[in-house]
């Protein structure tokens, strides 16, 4: 048998203790409302939070903490109705503070009764979440931002690799072109067709470049330009592309830091964003294009930190929606009617704002026009303007030369020899590096190597090095649409953009100044069975 006497017995709740841990709490606003919502007691966390002290608040509805437009809809009475309803209401929003500063809260009403179930009041806590609120925000940014970058990734590696093959078909195409022009009778009809064949060619050459420039794959030819200059001298081009009806404005500062950038391809990148702002707008819109030097700090995600040049081009049109924003930039997207765009302006000017180590930013709303922001790196005073192309100083070859042309893809090595015959050079084709070693190896006399880049197992690039290494005095033209090579890699090569022109091989080869040598075979080789039939393994 237990004795009694030995057993704890709780003591009474003490109340006076319970309000000083209630009081003493600074993590919460711990309050209490009557039945009506007028505050009934405050703690010091309301206090912290909120900013109103005890005497200050004590009394007042608790309304005044909610926001104006939360009042006019009758927020505060219906969270007090459902409290008393369900016992219980639970919200987060946007709250005031005593200094009209906004805060979000998480907050909850619970319904007090009495014994006999009689509404006494509610018992209100409210949290700050304000930096937790941020901190969620911050990481849904960061993980949409990086959704959107591997989804242009992919897209771009896509479009990059489809722009490649294109290349490769239109080099054909053009090459071929080019040699039966040479060949064709003096027939009128027979000139208009192949200048009509030419012409849809070199249309898709261009888009292959703007698809190659989206995918930063575009070879581009970096010098210092000033940006006001350089829109100065296309305002009648601009002009004209808007027509008479759009008014235009260039708004620059008196001093404004040269930026590093290819001057052919910024002037499309600054007409297509015009032209596009143009397209955006009605018969009395006004285009304004302005630029600012910016300086950016450590904590930028989207820029290595320095100073940049801001382009902008900002228009009074229609103004996108946010889902017609997020995908602008997307290559064939477009809101214009068919055969008004092929919807690759907004994703050159984005491809091309990365491969000069910038950013592309669109800022848009329904009813309020749009800014189109291209940011340069600007050219720092000890930076030194990187040259490109051959000197005029020399001196073009003019006797025939033994050329060895590599080149995976079959189509355009037949096309490259085509055209080296029809220019009075001697040839050698490979189909692959490994090839194109072996006949260097066989045959004396070779003067100039012209290879692809993107070729199964070694590179062009590869090529060249091993070249370098064991014939040393051996010149190496790489012929690629892709910019995917370091200016310093690539040694003494010279660089011919594909799809090329047998006038702008010609030029390259004459730019070279070399002399045959002696030995030379005196007629064109296919080596190891290399045929038009081949297969193209090449990416």
């Amino acid at each position: 048998m237990t004795d009694s006497s030995n057993q704890h017995v709780p003591a009474p709740a003490d109340d006076g203790r319970y309000r000083l841990l209630v009081e003493a709490v600074t993590d919460y606003a711990i309050y209490m409302l009557d039945p009506g919502g007028f505050v009934s007691n405050w703690n010091a966390g309301a206090e912290r939070i909120k900013g109103y002290l005890p005497e200050e608040i004590i009394g007042q509805h608790f309304s005044r903490f909610y926001t104006e437009v939360d009042r006019a809809n009758g927020l505060p009475e219906r969270a007090l109705s459902i409290a008393a309803r369900e016992g219980r209401f639970e919200s987060e929003g946007v709250r005031l503070r005593k200094d009209g500063s906004r805060f979000v809260a998480h907050a909850v009403i619970d319904a007090i009764r009495d014994d006999d179930g009689k509404l006494a009041g509610f018992a209100k806590i409210t949290r700050d979440i304000t930096e937790r609120r941020e901190a969620q925000q911050q990481l849904e940014r960061a993980r949409e931002a990086l959704v959107q970058a591997q989804k242009m990734e992919a897209i771009g590696r896509l479009t990059g690799g489809v722009a490649h093959d294109f290349n490769n078909l239109l080099m054909a195409v053009l090459g071929s072109l080019e040699l039966m022009r040479k060949r064709l009778p003096d027939d009128d009809k027979l000139n208009a067709l192949m200048d009509n064949a030419v012409k849809g060619a070199e249309r898709g050459a261009a888009l292959t470049k703007r698809m190659l420039v989206f995918a930063r794959r575009q070879e581009i030819k970096q010098e210092s330009i000033d940006i006001p200059t350089l829109a100065r001298g296309m305002a009648e081009l601009l002009k004209r592309s808007l027509g008479k009806s759009v008014a235009l404005e260039t708004r620059f500062p008196l001093a404004l830091s040269t930026v590093l950038a290819d001057a052919n391809q910024l002037e499309i990148a600054l007409l297509n964003l015009t032209v596009n702002a143009g397209d955006a707008m009605s018969d009395d819109g006004e285009i304004i294009i302005s630029a600012r030097d910016e300086v950016v700090g450590p904590g930028d995600d989207a820029l290595k930190p320095g100073r940049y040049v801001r382009l902008s081009v900002t228009d009074n049109g229609e103004g996108m929606d946010e889902a017609t924003l997020s995908r602008a930039i997307e290559p064939f997207f477009t809101t214009k009617q068919p055969g008004k765009g092929a919807g690759l302006g907004l994703s050159m000017v984005h491809g091309l704002a990365q491969q000069f180590g910038g950013r592309f930013v669109l800022r848009s709303a329904p009813g309020q026009g749009t800014t189109a922001e291209l940011w340069l790196p600007a050219e720092e005073p000890s930076q030194q303007m990187v040259a490109s192309g051959r000197s005029d100083k020399e001196s073009p070859s003019q006797s025939p030369l033994t050329i060895l042309a590599v080149d995976d893809d079959p189509l355009v090595l037949t096309n490259t020899v085509a055209m080296l015959e029809d220019l009075g050079h001697v040839c050698f084709a490979a189909a692959s590096a490994d090839e194109a070693l072996a006949i260097l190896e066989a045959q004396d006399g070779i003067d100039l190597v012209i290879t692809d880049q993107v070729m199964p197992y070694i590179t062009g690039l590869q090529l060249a090095r091993t070249i370098d290494k064991r014939w040393p005095d051996l010149r190496v033209i790489l012929a690629t649409g892709y910019a995917e090579i370091d200016a310093d890699q690539t040694m003494k090569l010279l660089r011919l953009s594909k799809p090329f022109t047998q006038a702008q091989l010609a030029a390259e080869i004459a730019g070279l100044g070399l002399r045959s040598r002696k030995g030379a075979a005196s007629r064109v080789i296919n080596f190891r069975g290399f045929n038009g039939d081949q297969a193209n393994n090449g990416a």
